[in-house]
């Protein structure tokens, strides 16, 4: 029987940093792969998910190679990056996810797509400086939702409240599963895909087998790798969130923090309806 292609795109979450491995990450979307498979249904599985990547980079560097699998299934899971930039464009997102749904999905394959949790709830950022990174990410989530359902994508909610509330789900890092939340990841993704009747094998299970990380890992991390991540990322983009915490404040103080919710709601519908603009110019043409 001809094996099924799994390719899997993304970011380090996709790369399955938070599962170590026999010295290599393993994550969600292996742990997928391997229970695709039976004896009756071979599966290829390729992870070209990359740490660090934006949508951009799917759409420029991991699509091209994905189409040339001639992939059955593919799973895009990215954006989290995205919010994390100062170049931030929620325009500039939905036109790359547009155009990576459109291309995985024209060839046939099974497209799975996934909403994320805001990066500034899990790092556990106060309030004026956070609330700017859960207005963008909900903005990525509103393009996914609306993409996903455009092009008929297998979608999983992964942005409520149980995902940041369980810190047994998450790595000292705070930032990416540990082993159980990849595990939990890949066994919702298989239970929509066995919704589908796309995937005939057993779930993947549950249970870890090394212990959720200690409040000690976590300083750890902080102390040494983190200081080099947080490092990067305010050079990237602590100026401006700086600035966005200050109009978070200003706008607190006169009442009026909806505006900045309505604006970041309104800046999506409008990048959606860019899309469907672009579209029918296209057809018209």
């Amino acid at each position: 029987m001809k094996p099924v292609t799994y390719v899997a795109l993304g970011d380090s979450l996709t790369e399955g940093v938070g599962d170590p491995v026999d010295g290599a990450w393993r994550g969600w979307a292996a742990l997928l792969a391997a229970a695709l498979r039976t004896p009756q249904q071979p599966v290829e599985f390729h992870n070209l998910a990359a740490g660090g990547a934006q949508t951009c980079d799917v759409h420029g560097r991991q699509v091209p190679r994905a189409l040339a699998l001639r992939p059955d299934l593919v799973s895009v899971v990215v954006g989290v990056n995205d919010t994390l930039r100062c170049t931030f464009d929620i325009h500039a997102v939905a036109a790359h996810l547009d155009e990576v749904y459109g291309a995985v999905t024209a060839g046939g394959a099974v497209l799975l797509t996934a909403c994320m949790p805001d990066p500034g709830a899990m790092l556990g950022l106060p309030g004026a400086l956070g609330r700017p990174l859960a207005r963008r990410q909900r903005a990525v989530n509103a393009v996914v939702h609306a993409l996903s359902e455009r092009y008929g994508a297998v979608h999983l909610h992964a942005a409520d409240e149980e995902w940041v509330a369980d810190r047994a789900l998450w790595s000292a890092d705070r930032l990416h599963p540990g082993e159980r939340g990849h595990r939990v990841f890949a066994a919702r993704f298989h239970a929509l895909l066995a919704a589908e009747g796309l995937a005939p094998g057993a779930a993947p299970g549950l249970d870890p087998e090394l212990p959720p990380p200690t409040r000690s890992a976590s300083l750890l991390w902080l102390a040494t790798a983190g200081t080099g991540w947080v490092a990067r990322r305010c050079t990237d983009l602590l100026p401006q969130l700086l600035s966005l915490a200050a109009e978070e404040v200003r706008h607190q103080v006169r009442g009026t923090s909806g505006g900045l919710d309505v604006r970041a709601a309104h800046a999506a519908a409008a990048a959606l309806a860019g899309l469907g603009a672009a579209a029918r110019q296209a057809e018209a043409a």
